[in-house]
């Protein structure tokens, strides 16, 4: 297990500090999952499955991520640089709630890839359709979206706009940059997808530049015995935490044969947990590959104390 101290996105001394900056919202619209999301009379909402992230300020809360969430052997993505098995619906359906998505520029559409887009790609129209669809079916989720983009903001929205989505793309802007809305506020407002681009920036305005609004961890391990929380991209300490967490091979190709030991109970929430007490900080998006394999929503559970 890891240091203890400021361990999680529930009840932590940084989110204590944080929650003063947010706008505390109740509910009317409902789901059930687990024991603290059943439906009842006085709050029948759960946000992301739970009752107690209604109020809780999108800072304060951990999402589980998925790495080149759209490399997936489901999507013919090679095993040569598949990151993941499972398509984007199937990972939003399970549970996984923030996404880091490679797009660039390919005969002349945008298209999700990892490396050449020959060994695998999703068109990103097509990826954004079925993350509509399924927020449609879910009005009580909030997603978070981090961009590796290789083509422009402008074409980006433009696929945005095109499937009919772009109203539900949340803004944060200065002077309010860093002061989170809860996630019931982003739900009573519609507005329940943030997204950010590691190289990008607005306009549009929901088109944040992730560095501006995130700092994380490295992300090039090639044993778990190399795993740090040292600072690495965006303003340490400013904004939210990103957890790399995954093992790659000597080449720095995703290692599937890792994912039970890296991505098993113990060894992902100490090392969540080191990190959060580190920083004094909630870690806000952790990611790994093959999200599947090990206990990454288990431990999410735990650091939001749900």
């Amino acid at each position: 297990m890891g240091a203890g101290g400021t361990t999680g996105a529930g009840g932590t001394t940084a989110a204590s500090a944080s929650s003063s900056q947010a706008t505390t919202t109740g509910g009317s619209t409902g789901g059930a999952g687990a024991d603290d999301s059943t439906t009842n009379a006085t709050n029948p909402r759960a946000c992301n499955g739970h009752r107690a992230l209604c109020d809780r300020a999108l800072d304060e809360v951990t999402f589980a991520t998925s790495h080149n969430s759209a490399a997936s052997t489901a999507d013919g993505f090679s095993d040569f640089n598949a990151n993941q098995l499972h398509g984007l619906r199937r990972q939003l359906d399970d549970g996984i709630r923030g996404m880091m998505l490679d797009v660039t520029a390919f005969e002349g559409a945008s298209w999700l890839c990892h490396g050449p887009c020959g060994l695998g790609k999703v068109l990103h129209t097509d990826a954004l359709t079925s993350i509509g669809e399924f927020l449609g079916e879910n009005p009580d989720e909030v997603l978070f979206i981090i961009y590796e983009d290789s083509t422009s903001a402008e074409a980006i929205a433009a696929d945005w706009q095109a499937v009919g989505l772009e109203s539900l793309l949340f803004s944060m802007v200065p002077p309010s940059l860093g002061a989170w809305p809860t996630l019931g506020a982003m739900i009573d407002a519609d507005t329940r997808v943030v997204v950010t681009a590691e190289n990008g920036a607005p306009p549009p305005a929901w088109f944040h530049h992730a560095w501006d609004l995130i700092w994380d961890t490295p992300y090039t391990f090639h044993s778990e015995s190399e795993f740090t929380c040292d600072a690495n991209r965006g303003t340490a300490g400013s904004g939210l935490l990103l957890v790399n967490h995954w093992v790659s091979t000597q080449a720095d190709l995703p290692d599937a044969s890792a994912a039970a030991s890296s991505n098993a109970y113990e060894l992902l929430l100490g090392r969540a947990e080191q990190c959060a007490s580190q920083w004094r900080h909630p870690v806000n998006l952790l990611a790994v590959d093959f999200y599947d394999t090990g206990a990454l929503l288990a431990v999410v559970d735990t650091l939001n104390g749900v």
